[in-house]
């Protein structure tokens, strides 16, 4: 199957199975806004679940962090937003589309989808003029008379104010990190490939403060860059993403930000237009950040060395993941087609690995008859409190393998005409569909050491 085709077929089933909803669909939709579903809210925690495991629960030098969404609108100035934080808009008086002017070459034409903006007679495109993507707001009672507060575009700005909080708090030395998993938003001009780019998304921050200097016997900053570079490229190899889908993009000069030493974006393969996008950004902004905030607020953020007697303000080597684009890419890596001998249909498989699984297995009685599905309600129920289960005895066992195929369980367990006399079960796997028997007294055991 081709890679086109996926993002079309994943709306579809995203849909059909509950793991994503447009928002407010029942009054029209919001634009580029998306609602997860039972199975999508499932996928997603286990993504944020196990990134916080490898950056905070498995290490001693990353803290973790939540953050406000509203902070103190001199916080925007700080970093740069309020003045920067703008794309080149044009619109087309013809057709209404609204564009980003850096961007025409990968924007269609509304009513000529063949063609760019601008590239047949009847457009009419004006002059671009900047536009912030920030989100304002007010705060306080009165309209006219209360602060203007913005939702925040990203995540970092709440590690950076609260550098010192944490490190205090924790007694921490540098080199150590802050993480933390939040909303951000931003009200693009042109979002859209469903989950890819939207105006409310969630990151996965993580900002690594480090020694601007050479510190003796540790890593140097550009050693941490490369450390953390690597780092993250096994992160995603290890969520089931194939090796030959993903490559680093080096931000080249034209690219780099002013106050950036240096720049990779982990970049997916999703097919079609889309092709190779950013996923994860690894970037080493200096002590911009810290400087700036220091600057603006009147507060020293330096670190304290006390025993190499020195005072300074750390270097920050940033990894700062897309949860939503990170989900479409597991989606799209996982989703194939296969032909099935005696099934002219085939099957649809999401080929997610265990542990991203929204649903471990799917337990069925094979009748409905012979006290099956009371054994299998029972076996359910004891599997529910450890594991995400379905308990499913509507149709035929090939259509309830179907359906556990379709969302991406790994293990379907069947109560069949043997179980009740062998206190066993048969567990069909998803991707060889291979079988065996398992004993139910030793059954958690076993999914759980797969699901790991």
């Amino acid at each position: 199957m081709s890679r086109t085709d996926v993002l079309e077929k994943l709306v579809s089933l995203s849909k059909r199975r509950g793991f994503i909803f447009q928002s407010s669909e029942i009054y029209g939709g919001t634009g580029s806004v998306w609602d997860y579903g039972p199975l999508g809210v499932e996928l997603k925690k286990n993504l944020k679940d196990r990134w916080w495991h490898a950056m905070v629960r498995s290490r001693d030098d990353v803290e973790g962090l939540d953050a406000a969404i509203l902070m103190h609108p001199r916080t925007w100035e700080a970093s740069g937003h309020v003045a920067g934080f703008t794309d080149p808009l044009v619109d087309c008086k013809a057709c209404k589309g609204r564009f980003r002017a850096d961007k025409l070459e990968d924007a269609r034409c509304p009513r000529k989808p063949s063609r760019q903006p601008g590239q047949h007679a009847d457009c009419e495109l004006t002059e671009p003029r900047n536009f912030n993507l920030m989100f304002k707001t007010f705060m306080g009672p009165v309209e006219e008379s209360a602060a203007t507060v913005y939702l925040r575009p990203e995540t970092a700005q709440g590690i950076f104010v609260n550098f010192l909080n944490v490190q205090q708090a924790r007694r921490q030395k540098v080199p150590f990190g802050i993480a933390q998993i939040g909303k951000a938003f931003r009200n693009e001009i042109t979002p859209g490939n469903f989950i890819f780019r939207t105006r409310e998304f969630e990151q996965m921050e993580m900002q690594f403060f480090v020694d601007p200097g050479q510190p003796a016997g540790g890593r140097t900053d550009m050693e941490w860059f490369e450390y953390w570079k690597a780092a993250r490229m096994e992160w995603h190899l290890a969520l089931g993403l194939e090796r030959e889908r993903l490559h680093f993009h080096q931000h080249g000069p034209q690219e780099l930000a002013h106050y950036a030493r240096a720049a990779f974006d982990i970049q997916f393969d999703f097919g079609g237009t889309l092709g190779f996008q950013e996923i994860e950004g690894v970037h080493h902004r200096s002590d911009f950040d810290l400087s700036r905030h220091q600057e603006y607020s009147g507060k020293k953020l330096e670190y304290v060395d006390q025993v190499a007697n020195r005072r300074y303000v750390p270097f920050v080597i940033e990894t700062s993941v897309g949860a939503d684009r990170t989900t479409l890419a597991v989606l799209a890596n996982g989703y194939r087609e296969e032909a099935v001998p005696g099934e002219p249909d085939g099957r649809t498989v999401l080929g997610l690995i265990p542990a991203l699984a929204p649903v471990k297995a799917g337990i069925f009685p094979l009748t409905k008859k012979d006290g099956q599905p009371e054994m299998a309600t029972r076996i359910a129920e004891a599997l529910r409190p450890l594991f995400p289960v379905e308990y499913d005895d509507s149709g035929s066992i090939g259509k309830r393998y179907r359906r556990q195929d379709e969302i991406g369980t790994p293990f379907c367990v069947t109560v069949d005409g043997e179980s009740a006399a062998s206190d066993s079960v048969t567990v069909r796997h998803r991707d060889s569909l291979q079988q065996e028997r398992v004993g139910v007294d030793a059954l958690v055991g076993w999914i759980a050491a797969r699901v790991r």
